[in-house]
C-alpha cells in the first residue's frame, strides 16, 4: 500500500486546503492511487531528507523493531523502498509491495537484487502463505486502508509465531486537530490538497479514533508490545525549527509494535 506522509513530507500548512466528508462505502480503487501516481518521483527525489521523515518517523519507527538479521521481513506499503533498503542493508530477506506501480518501479530501481518487490493492495488479501514471515513493517500506509480488521488479520495470518507487527500511521489526535467540526468517534475519509510538487495533488486518507487504531490490532489475535508518541529529533530541530517547536507540543504520528505470541492464548472461560 502507499505511504502516508503529508506530515513527513512537511508541505507548509499555507500550501495545503482541507476538506473532509464521511464515506459510508469502500471504493474498490485505491484512495491514495492517483495522487501517489501523480507525485512519486518528486516524493522519491525528497523522502530521504525531509525532517518529518529522517529525524522524526523513521527513528521511532526503527527503534520499535527487533533484530532482522536472517529474518524474513514484509515491507507492507513500502514506496519507493526506503525501510526495504535499510531492513535489507541489516541483514533481513525482504519483500516489498506497493499498490501503485510507480512506486514500485521506484523502489525496484534503488533495490536492485536487494528484495523482492510487488505490486499488492493492502486493502485485498495477501498472496503469501501462512507463517510466511516473521515480521511485518508499514510505516504510514494504514490510513489509506479503510478496513483495519481484514488487514491485521492478514498481518496477523501471514507472520509466525512469534512474529512481529511494527507500523506507523498519523496520530488521532493530530487528525482530528485538521477537521475539528468533524465527529472525533467517526472513521471517515479526508482529503487535502498538496501543493508543494508544482501541481497540485488532492490526497485522500482515512482519520479514525484511537479505538479504531487498537481494537482491531487487539481483535486480530496482536498483542501490543510498545505505544510511541515520538518526539522529533535534534537534528529535526536543525533543519526545521518552527515545526520542531510545533511537534514538541502536538503529536503528528503513532508508532506501534505489536507481537504475534509464541503460543496460542488460553480460551475465554464461558
Amino acid at each position: 500500500m502507499l505511504h502516508r506522509e503529508h506530515w513527513p513530507l512537511a508541505i507548509p500548512w499555507k500550501q495545503l486546503s482541507f476538506e473532509h466528508r464521511q464515506e459510508s462505502t469502500i471504493s474498490e480503487k485505491p484512495i491514495a492511487l492517483d495522487a501517489y501516481e501523480a507525485l512519486a518521483e518528486a516524493y522519491a527525489a525528497r523522502v530521504d531528507t525531509k525532517p518529518h521523515n529522517a529525524y522524526y518517523e523513521r527513528p521511532a519507527t526503527l527503534s520499535l523493531l527487533p533484530e532482522v538479521a536472517g529474518k524474513r521481513v514484509l515491507a507492507a506499503g513500502c514506496g519507493p523502498g526506503v525501510y526495504a533498503e535499510w531492513l535489507a542493508d541489516h541483514g533481513a530477506e525482504v519483500v516489498a509491495l506497493d499498490v501503485s506501480p510507480k512506486m514500485v518501479h521506484l523502489a525496484k530501481q534503488r533495490l536492485g537484487a536487494k528484495a523482492r518487490v510487488v505490486q499488492a493492495d493492502l486493502a485485498q488479501p495477501l498472496h503469501f502463505a501462512d507463517g510466511s514471515f516473521d515480521l511485518v513493517l508499514s510505516a504510514l500506509a494504514l490510513d489509506y486502508v479503510r478496513d483495519w480488521d481484514q488487514v491485521f488479520r492478514e498481518f496477523h495470518r501471514v507472520l509466525r509465531r512469534p512474529g512481529h507487527l511494527v507500523f506507523s500511521v498519523g496520530h488521532p489526535l493530530a487528525d482530528y486537530l485538521l477537521y475539528p467540526e468533524a465527529n472525533y468517534f467517526d472513521t471517515e475519509l479526508v482529503h487535502y490538497t498538496w501543493k508543494g510538487f508544482g501541481t497540485p495533488v488532492r490526497m485522500p486518507f482515512y482519520r479514525r479514533p484511537l479505538g479504531a487504531v487498537i481494537n482491531p490490532l487487539l481483535q486480530a489475535g496482536f498483542v501490543l508490545e510498545r505505544f510511541l508518541e515520538p518526539l522529533p529529533t535534534e537534528q529535526f530541530r536543525q533543519q526545521d525549527p518552527e515545526r520542531y517547536e510545533k511537534l514538541c507540543r502536538e503529536p503528528g504520528f503513532l508508532n506501534i509494535r505489536a507481537v504475534k505470541p509464541a503460543h496460542l492464548p488460553p480460551p475465554r472461560p464461558t
